[in-house]
C-alpha cells in the first residue's frame, strides 16, 4: 500500500508530468496534498525525496594561524580589517590560487551603514580586495534577507561596494536550496533547505557585524549563518541554539572576520535607531568561531560566553573553544 509521500509525488508529477522547481514542484505538491486531504508538511516531505540533496561541506586541512585570534582598533574599517587579517598570518593562509570564495556577510536589513545592522561595506570590500590580492579566482558575496532584498543590497550599501572590489554578489533565488543530510542521526536541521553555494566553494568566510539579538541575545559569525537558509527559516527558532550550532556544523567556515566598528546594544538584530549604536572601532579575525564569538560577546558586550546559548553548546559539542587566559591572541591598538 503506497504511503502519503508516494501518493503526493504520483499525483504532482500527474498535474505536471515534466521537471520542475522547487517552488513550483512544492505549490503543485501543496495542491495535490489537499486535493488527497493531506497535510503541507507532507509536500515538504515529497519534495526532500524527490530531489537532489545537500551534504556537509569538506572544509580544507592543515590551515594554521599564528595566533588563535587577533583584532585591530582604529577609525578606518579598511585599515583595521587588513590589519586583523595580517596579525592572523594574511589572507593567504585561507585563499589560495584558483580558490572559489564565498563571502557571507550580514546584509538582511534595509537600513544604511550608519544603523550598523548590517556588516560595514568597507569591512566586506577590504575582505574581497585580499581574497583577489591571495589569488581568489571568484568572490561571491551573498544573503538571504529578511526584509526585501533589493533595497538591503542596495541601502546596506554592501552590493555595490563587493562589486566594485570585483565581486560577484547574487540574490540567494539564484542559487539552488537544497535540503540537508547531516550524515549523523538526530540533526535538528535535517532536510532542511540550506544554500549548495555555501557548500560549493574552496574557502568560507563569516563577515557579521556583532549586534544584540532579542532571541539569541547577541548575533556574531556563528549566526551569521542563519542567512544561509531558505525555505521556512523561521522554523528555526523553535531550537535556536542549536540549529546555529548545526549551521556551523555543516558549512564549516574558515575564517570568521567581526565588525565591531559600530554595534548596536539593544532593540537587535534590526534596531534601526541611532541611539541603540555605540562605536568600537575594532575588527575581528579567527578561524575558530567559537572563540571569535566568546571574545566578542565578552569585550563588545560584557557578557560571560557560556551565558549565550549557541555559543556553550559550540564549545560543548567541539566546534572550537571558549576564549580564555589560554588564548594565543593578539590585540593591537
Amino acid at each position: 500500500m503506497k504511503n502519503n509521500v508516494e501518493k503526493i509525488a504520483e499525483k504532482t508529477k500527474e498535474i505536471l508530468g515534466k521537471d520542475m522547481t522547487r517552488k513550483t514542484f512544492l505549490k503543485t505538491a501543496a495542491a495535490a496534498a489537499a486535493v488527497l486531504g493531506l497535510s503541507s508538511k507532507s509536500a515538504k516531505n515529497v519534495f526532500a525525496q524527490n530531489t537532489k540533496a545537500l551534504y556537509p561541506r569538506n572544509k580544507r586541512a592543515g590551515i594554521t594561524t599564528d595566533f588563535d585570534l587577533t583584532a585591530a582598533t582604529g577609525s578606518n574599517p579598511s585599515a583595521i580589517t587588513r590589519r586583523a587579517v595580517e596579525l592572523l598570518g594574511g589572507m593567504g593562509k585561507f585563499v589560495k590560487k584558483g580558490d572559489i570564495v564565498a563571502l557571507k556577510p550580514n546584509m538582511s536589513w534595509n537600513l544604511t551603514p550608519q544603523y550598523a545592522a548590517n556588516t560595514n561595506p568597507a569591512v566586506v570590500s577590504e575582505v574581497v580586495k585580499m581574497c583577489f590580492e591571495s589569488g581568489a579566482k571568484a568572490v561571491r558575496v551573498f544573503d538571504n534577507t529578511l526584509n526585501d532584498r533589493k533595497s538591503s543590497y542596495e541601502n546596506s550599501g554592501i552590493a555595490a561596494a563587493a562589486k566594485a572590489a570585483g565581486a560577484e554578489v547574487f540574490y540567494t533565488d539564484n542559487f539552488r536550496f537544497l535540503p540537508a543530510k547531516f550524515n549523523r542521526p538526530n540533526a535538528v536541521l535535517e532536510d532542511f533547505m540550506l544554500i549548495k553555494d555555501g557548500v560549493d566553494c574552496d574557502v568560507l568566510i563569516s563577515v557579521p557585524v556583532a549586534k544584540h539579538h532579542g532571541q539569541a541575545q547577541l548575533s556574531m559569525g556563528l549566526k551569521n549563518l542563519i542567512g544561509y537558509m531558505g525555505g521556512g527559516r523561521g522554523q528555526c527558532h523553535w531550537n535556536l541554539d542549536e540549529s546555529i550550532y548545526e549551521l556551523n556544523e555543516f558549512f564549516k567556515p574558515d575564517l570568521y572576520i567581526i565588525d565591531a566598528n559600530a554595534v548596536i546594544t539593544r532593540n537587535g538584530p534590526r534596531g534601526g535607531n541611532l541611539a541603540d549604536v555605540v562605536k568600537k572601532n575594532t575588527v575581528v579575525a579567527s578561524a575558530d568561531g567559537v572563540l571569535a564569538d566568546s571574545y566578542s560577546a565578552k569585550t563588545f558586550f560584557n557578557k560571560e560566553p557560556k551565558s549565550i546559548g549557541y555559543i556553550n553548546i559550540s564549545a560543548q559539542k567541539g566546534l572550537g573553544k571558549l576564549f580564555s587566559p589560554n588564548s594565543k591572541v593578539k590585540i593591537e591598538k
